[in-house]
């Protein structure tokens, strides 16, 4: 049996994924900070503020969906000594994850609607929303609020983290779930331990990770993610 990782996502994915992952999520409940927490009141901020409003949400999700290859390599990470925990903390985050991104879907529409239909018509359509039976996602919500304790817990017992680290990863287990919900002191406190807890695990991956073998590497990710950007507003 070997302790080699496997090759994928690699330390450079999941180093930069530990570290921009929580930046983003961070950074976009900052930009809606100080806006009263339901749906009602995040729309009519929208609607005042357009930009600032829009993009809290776009580089909140930004967040949720770079996060994925880090929550792989601490999983991996886990796994060498901890399988089961790995197995449940990885599988609980990342379907988490899924539920959170699922949501972005919902707020940006919501946003849309309020630029096309006005804010009173998003906001009851978000409110019918609330009402709808949908069971999918909805049936995730353990995930989502379990996911980080069952992780913690698995980094602890491996030592791949500290007391400290795992205490503050298993904090945005309480981060609110569900559309167009605002932050407060709360919602701050438990991304900024998110980001304590993998950022460090980021730079960890990253001073481990062997310089890319072509040097055209890095130029073409930038090119890739700047035709994937162009291509989706192209529609």
């Amino acid at each position: 049996m070997t302790n080699q990782r496997p090759a994928f996502p690699g330390p450079w994915l999941g180093g930069i994924s530990l570290i921009l992952g929580p930046a983003l999520m961070l950074t976009g409940m900052l930009l809606r900070f100080g806006v009263p927490f339901f749906f009602p009141h995040q729309l009519a901020a929208y609607q005042n503020r357009p930009g600032l409003m829009g993009a809290a949400y776009a580089v909140f999700l930004a967040g949720v969906i770079a996060l994925w290859p880090g929550v792989i390599v601490v999983a991996t990470r886990i796994a060498e000594t901890r399988p089961g925990w790995a197995v449940w903390g990885g599988a609980l985050v990342l379907s988490g994850l899924f539920a959170r991104t699922f949501h972005g879907g919902v707020n940006t529409f919501a946003l849309a609607l309020t630029d096309s239909a006005g804010v009173d018509a998003a906001t009851k359509a978000v409110a019918s929303y609330y009402t709808f039976p949908e069971w999918v996602v909805s049936s995730l919500s353990m995930s989502v609020m379990a996911g980080w304790i069952v992780l913690a817990i698995g980094g602890l017992l491996s030592r791949v983290l500290r007391p400290w680290s795992a205490a503050a990863l298993a904090l945005p287990a309480g981060l609110m779930i569900g559309v167009l919900k605002g932050a407060d002191w709360l919602t701050i406190v438990e991304l900024i331990g998110l980001s304590v807890a993998l950022v460090p695990l980021g730079v960890a991956e990253l001073r481990r990770a062997p310089r890319p073998s072509h040097r055209a590497a890095a130029p073409l990710a930038v090119l890739f993610l700047a035709a994937s950007v162009v291509l989706g507003r192209l529609g």
